[in-house]
């Protein structure tokens, strides 16, 4: 196994899941229930599962695209994404 690789992927998803929707939404149902040990396991598997599935269909993408359009591909959507979040929103529109 690529050490380095595990830092790095562990490091990014961490920093990237801290304060999101999905932890707050476990901060919510372990103060709430009576089994907090059910709400860990529970929340812990769906990120373990969502990760396998992003693993999975990046490998299939990787395996069925070229390198280099894979990454223009991601840059292109980043960009958009930061591009509209700078964007200011029309008067009168709530989205």
């Amino acid at each position: 196994m690529d050490f380095q690789l595990f830092i790095v992927s562990f490091i990014t998803v961490f920093v990237s899941e801290l304060g999101d929707k999905s932890q707050l939404a476990a901060i919510a149902l372990g103060g709430s229930s009576p089994s907090p040990k059910a709400v860990f396991f529970g929340s812990a598997s769906a990120l373990l599962l969502a990760s396998l599935l992003g693993v999975l269909l990046g490998e299939s993408t990787a395996l069925l695209l070229p390198k280099k359009l894979v990454k223009g591909l991601a840059a292109l959507g980043f960009g958009l994404l930061a591009v509209r979040l700078l964007w200011p929103e029309p008067e009168g529109l709530d989205l």
